[in-house]
């Protein structure tokens, strides 16, 4: 595979994953703003939403990679954190906690996964 497919299949799949956190996060502000709902009662429904936009990125990148799934689902997730890490780090003068280090882990390997999945079940190569 060369670099520049690489490149462009973890974009993809980094632009995928901030559209569906700004969907997400639009859906979530308009339930708090509209009913009673608080924001403590959607917490683990927020991390699961995460989780499944890191997952699906990490899909979208395998899909469109077509081989080494955990090598650039890993690449994703990777930079994913990262741009998270310069947005902390340069907006708010702030490291990484330890439970955001473990978070951060736990992304880039769903990232991995979704990879892997992606590349198995959309970009197999064909023996045509």
């Amino acid at each position: 595979m060369e670099s520049k497919s690489l490149g462009r299949a973890v974009l993809y799949g980094v632009i995928a994953i901030f559209l569906l956190a700004i969907v997400s996060s639009f859906i979530f502000s308009l339930l708090l703003k509209f009913t009673s709902v608080q924001e403590s009662s959607l917490q683990y429904v927020m991390t699961s939403i995460s989780f499944l936009s890191i997952f699906i990125g990490g899909f979208i990148t395998g899909g469109n990679g077509k081989e080494k799934g955990w090598m650039i689902g890993g690449a994703t997730g990777l930079a994913y954190s990262l741009i998270i890490f310069l947005f902390q780090y340069l907006g708010y003068d702030s490291l990484f906690s330890l439970e955001q280090i473990i978070y951060h882990i736990c992304y880039i390997l769903t990232a991995m996964m979704g990879g892997i999945l992606g590349v198995n079940i959309v970009g197999g190569t064909s023996k045509a």
